[in-house]
């Protein structure tokens, strides 16, 4: 488990609610403009200690992904890109957390294809409501950008007048709202 300190939540786990979170992400296309696509089937767990510290998890269903266009969600199923059937979910562990202002910046190995690399978030915290009735929720904002290629995603589609029709820099979004579990 990884260590931070997080003193505006409760100790105890708080699980992601996926029907108020969504899991993004964007990449340039044909060096114009950008791809914006998402997860739709997801789940983690932030664990806050006594003492403070955290760690988080998270698992993604890489098959779950959705740009709105069947063809091209077909298409980054394959080995081109997740190789899904193979490598069915990406995950996050969290390695560390640190203060940035009031904000964090959570380290953390990413997997996905078989490939772990460490990553880091920069995390917005957005505060705790006391819910509507199921227990306190938290939110959290993050972003980080990674490199396709440093994940084996090393497809290349060359436009004939030179770039690539997909970027190499994939911006990662997390809007996650969190629930305290009895």
């Amino acid at each position: 488990m990884s260590t931070g300190t997080t003193n505006a939540l409760t100790a105890g786990t708080w699980a992601i609610d996926p029907a108020h979170s969504t899991l993004g992400f964007s990449v340039r296309h044909l060096m114009v403009s950008k791809v914006r696509g998402r997860f739709t089937d997801f789940s983690g767990k932030l664990v806050i200690g006594e003492d403070g510290s955290a760690s988080a998890e998270a698992e993604i269903r890489v098959d779950s992904v959705t740009t709105d266009n069947e063809q091209r969600d077909a298409h980054l199923r394959t080995a081109d890109f997740f190789q899904a059937e193979q490598f069915p979910v990406a995950t996050f562990k969290s390695t560390g957390f640190r203060v940035k202002g009031d904000d964090f910046v959570v380290d953390g190995e990413f997997s996905i294809r078989g490939v772990t690399k460490p990553v880091s978030l920069e995390v917005e915290f957005l505060g705790v409501n006391p819910g509507m009735g199921q227990g306190p929720v938290a939110g959290f904002e993050a972003k980080t950008v990674i490199n396709r290629r440093d994940f084996g995603i090393t497809i290349d589609m060359p436009l004939p007048d030179g770039g690539a029709v997909i970027g190499d820099k994939i911006t990662l979004t997390l809007e996650v709202e969190v629930g305290l579990q009895a």
